[in-house]
């Protein structure tokens, strides 16, 4: 964009909590060898100030790490999408992502769920859709799941992303147990930490401090939700990607720690 466009933007100081992710995906987009395309968020970010916060750590590792559970979160959507093209999608603790506008086949129905703040961020940076909807709530705060009006024989999927990283295994459980009982049949995508995403291996990989930690996040699930059909894990370190390096894939081989050292994505339906 030419100069003299760049300095009539106005930019906002958006937590870092929130920018950071955009800001991965942005760059991600401009990388020759880059896993995700996100050219909606490359454009929002001319609009957002990039807090110090942001850069700190290995910033290309953690990079990687984000990008990878990402396009698997994507790929689990555009899956689902492709067996139930007119189903319905609730992203809880949206922030600013932006999968919608990657995924959406035109026909698909989308609920964005995040506290009002983070909402008022979205409005700002994001345009709305006849498909799209916005919605007051969380993870911890649940009075949503009694107004969300869906109809009844839609399949449905519930996403749920970087939200729970941030809340303990209680709450996690809790929530788990509520999509269950609230919707009789439903898929839901789902990002836990391992219990090693803390350890020095897992700060290598591009892990961060979670609020909390499973030692088979796949069974965590399953004891939140006995009654589901099925569930299937999925970590960052088996998706094909030359940047992984040899030492990061060799502890993809040990299949009992794959999933323990950082944030995997489970899928599970019931």
């Amino acid at each position: 964009m030419p100069h003299y466009c760049r300095k009539h933007i106005k930019r906002y100081q958006i937590p870092t909590h929130l920018v950071q992710p955009l800001w991965f995906r942005s760059r991600e987009s401009l990388a020759d060898d880059g896993l995700i395309y996100d050219p909606i968020a490359a454009q929002a970010c001319l609009s957002c100030h990039v807090a110090p916060d942001c850069l700190d750590g290995n910033i290309d590792q953690k990079q990687l790490l984000h990008v990878t559970l990402t396009q698997i979160c994507d790929r689990q959507v555009r899956d689902f999408l492709s067996i139930y093209p007119d189903a319905w999608i609730i992203n809880v603790g949206a922030g600013l992502d932006t999968r919608f506008y990657r995924v959406d086949n035109g026909r698909c129905h989308w609920i964005e769920v995040d506290i009002s703040e983070n909402l008022i961020w979205r409005q700002k940076l994001f345009h709305p859709s006849e498909r799209y909807q916005h919605m007051n709530g969380s993870v911890d705060s649940l009075a949503w799941l009694k107004t969300v009006v869906i109809p009844e024989s839609a399949p449905l999927l519930i996403l749920c992303e970087h939200a729970l990283l941030s809340v303990q295994t209680e709450s996690i459980s809790h929530f788990i147990r509520a999509l269950g009982l609230s919707f009789p049949h439903a898929h839901a995508c789902l990002l836990l930490a391992g219990d090693k995403s803390g350890t020095r291996l897992g700060q290598k990989l591009g892990a961060g401090f979670y609020q909390h930690g499973f030692a088979s996040p796949g069974n965590a699930v399953l004891s939140a939700l006995p009654w589901a059909k099925g569930v299937r894990t999925f970590s960052p370190l088996d998706f094909p990607c030359r940047r992984w390096k040899i030492w990061q894939r060799l502890v993809c081989h040990l299949t009992t720690f794959k999933f323990r050292y950082t944030p995997v994505v489970v899928h599970i339906y019931w």
